[in-house]
């Protein structure tokens, strides 16, 4: 016995996107275009149909997309996800009879040959269909079929045989159970749009005090949100606000002994006062923090929580529930290290506990907990040293109930070990955005990012800077590159943030052989003039606005790179086809000197036609430049500014 059925011709192959096989689901935002897409063929010569199959996943019948052709056997779909939640996939191809005859009808109609037998077929063809007919569908059919046979001029028939009506029907009523199905299920997550587009500013609520000399609470920290909204920023990001170990707590520096007074490193949560649920006692209380959650929203803003599993030697856990670390010969735990880094006033948790079912329960009530207090968005500290089958599971669990919920993974790790964490649930990732800097190493990265596989579930989040972080491009490179490196993160990805008010004021001095900054914020509390004027925190402002007032800054993935002939000018495009506006993006990477360069404009990528001239409108400095055909120059003096954002604009 034969199981196939060997009337199905059609093949199906590299359906995309399908992560690891259809393992993991893709991501995009609501309202992101997700490009489906297989190659399919047949043998012969016969034309070939191809469609998806979308549905919600909790939901029973499917809509059918038709695929159009592009080249070489390739097909694409569009959908446009309206709903939160998991969609679901399935392609599907099909001999195309009626189209491969009516093919043939043309050509031999152009070639003046005789196609009375012709006309026959396709009646024939469209009678065959009858049986299984709606009776208005059968009326419709039998008037084409009765035409086909008569005697009409051969034109007319063949403009009736060519025209969409017909097609459309026969499309419709084609016999679907020859159609070859893909065995394979694939399902794509969607997130709200923040997920896809969002502006993080971090800052330390502890150091948002009006005053010298005083801790900051979450009241001061709200006093600010006028500053923030009006830079235009819709996310801020606190560190942990949890009690801080006072057992190995860090001073000035990272040094390994803290002075009377010194407020420790945050990341180093709990003491006797609690937990992971619990707010340090200086920042004010549960009902101020919901308050300032409240207010936030008034301004669209949102706060988000840094989530950082591992304690203090003096949190709770360590004593109610031992088992959950890895503890030493000599009776001590084992605290992090990532050599030659120590963490002396950190213990990491022990995903091999033979509690660890417990465990994992325990670490999701925490998310469970600050979600009933009203957060919806979670930067998770060191993911990448936690058990990936936890985030799995935990994301997967919490996102059932809460389909809203944002995780950012701050992961500066290994690719594959970023990627795998994306594929298992997270939002966001942070990226190596930070360290890539010359023209090659950006188009390289970004090239990856937006035009292989990875476009489909690791979304980046690019940071310039961060509290751990102060790479060498901003200590020698100053103003001109604090201002380059904020509007490369803000036009090239969707989703960026920064590291403020450090990042506005242009702070840059680093500890001596580190790559972070001196009198670091993680380990002492700042005090901020935060009603400076800086050029810096102008730009910011300038560029945030553009990204809000414009879509085609909405997504990644519509970024095209430009040529230039220049290695010190980088240059690239931002399509946007249904609101029509197209950008340029021209930026010079010597940020002590000079440059210029031509670059080539993709004219068929921008609706443009070889010969029309046209107008490239630079939203931040407010300049207009004329430009004809495809190679045009630009020069770039970084001390003025170091970015052109141009729209492009017919004359």
């Amino acid at each position: 016995m034969i199981n196939s059925d060997g009337r199905k011709r059609v093949i199906i192959t590299n359906v995309s996107p399908a992560i690891e096989g259809g393992q993991f689901p893709a991501k995009a935002a609501i309202h992101e275009e997700v490009i489906i897409s297989a190659d399919i063929f047949s043998d012969g010569h016969d034309e070939v149909g191809a469609a998806v199959l979308v549905r919600l996943k909790d939901q029973d019948n499917w809509t059918e997309l038709p695929m159009k052709f592009v080249i070489n056997d390739h097909w694409e779909a569009i959908l446009q996800p309206e709903q939160l939640g998991f969609y679901q996939f399935q392609v599907k191809g099909w001999i195309d009879h009626y189209t491969t005859w009516k093919k043939g009808l043309v050509k031999k109609f152009d070639a003046n040959q005789d196609i009375r037998v012709e006309l026959l077929i396709g009646a024939e063809l469209l009678e065959k269909t009858l049986a299984t007919s709606s009776e208005s569908d059968k009326a419709a059919l039998q008037q084409y079929a009765s035409r086909l046979r008569g005697d009409e001029s051969p034109d007319l028939l063949v403009a009736l045989a060519t025209s969409n009506e017909v097609a459309q029907l026969m499309y419709r009523l084609r016999d679907k159970t020859l159609d070859t199905l893909y065995p394979h299920i694939f399902d794509v997550e969607i997130e709200r749009k923040k997920a896809g587009f969002s502006s993080w500013y971090e800052f330390f609520p502890r150091s948002a005090a009006a005053e010298p000399g005083k801790h900051g609470t979450f009241k001061d920290a709200a006093r600010l949100l006028p500053r923030v909204a009006k830079m235009g920023f819709d996310v801020i990001y606190f560190p942990p606000i949890h009690p801080i170990g006072e057992i190995n707590r860090k001073g000035k520096n990272n040094s390994l002994v803290a002075e009377p007074g010194e407020p420790g490193s945050p990341w180093a949560i709990g003491n006797r006062l609690g937990g992971h649920k619990d707010i340090h006692p200086e920042l004010g209380s549960l009902a101020d923090f919901k308050d300032l959650l409240e207010q936030a929203k008034a301004y669209d803003i949102e706060i988000a929580m840094d989530i950082a599993y591992q304690c203090a030697p003096d949190h709770p856990y360590v004593k109610e529930h031992p088992q959950w670390f890895k503890w030493r010969p000599d009776g001590t735990v084992q605290y992090a290290e990532n050599p030659p880094k120590k963490y002396e006033d950190i213990l990491p948790i022990n995903f091999e506990s033979e509690d660890w079912e417990n465990l994992w329960q325990e670490l999701k009530s925490v998310i469970d907990y600050w979600i009933e207090q009203g957060v919806s968005i979670f930067r998770v500290d060191n993911p990448h040293t936690k058990a990936f089958p936890f985030w799995q599971w935990m994301i997967g669990e919490v996102r059932k109930a809460h389909p809203e919920i944002i995780f950012l993974a701050e992961a500066f790790t290994r690719p594959r070990i970023m990627e795998r964490l994306a594929k298992i649930g997270f939002s966001q990732s942070y990226t190596y955005f930070t360290w890539r800097n010359t023209k090659y190493e950006l188009e390289e990265y970004i090239t990856e990012l937006t035009k292989t596989e990875r476009r489909y579930y690791f979304r980046p989040n690019f940071w310039p800077n961060t509290p751990d972080i102060l790479p060498p491009f901003l200590t020698y490179g100053g103003e001109n590159a604090h201002i380059l490196r904020l509007l490369l993160a803000a036009t090239m990805s969707a989703n960026y943030g920064l590291y403020g008010p450090v990042y506005e004021f242009g702070l840059n001095t680093p500890r001596p052989g580190k790559e972070e900054y001196i009198d670091n914020e993680k380990y002492e509390i700042w005090h901020w003039d935060w009603d400076k004027y800086t050029r810096i925190k102008d730009i910011i402002t300038r560029i945030n606005r553009i990204r809000k007032e414009h879509s085609a800054f909405h997504t990644t993935y519509n970024l095209e790179l430009i040529s230039t002939s220049n290695d010190q000018i980088f240059c690239f495009a931002k399509i946007d086809k249904k609101s029509g506006q197209h950008f340029i993006v021209v930026a010079n990477l010597d940020v002590h000197n000079t440059q210029g360069a031509h670059v080539q404009v993709p004219l068929n990528l921008l609706g443009l036609t070889a010969g029309q001239p046209y107008l490239v409108h630079d939203l931040l400095s407010g300049s207009r430049y004329r430009w004809v055909d495809d190679w045009n120059y630009v020069e770039l003096n970084p001390f003025e500014m170091p970015v052109h954002v141009f729209r492009v604009e017919l004359k």
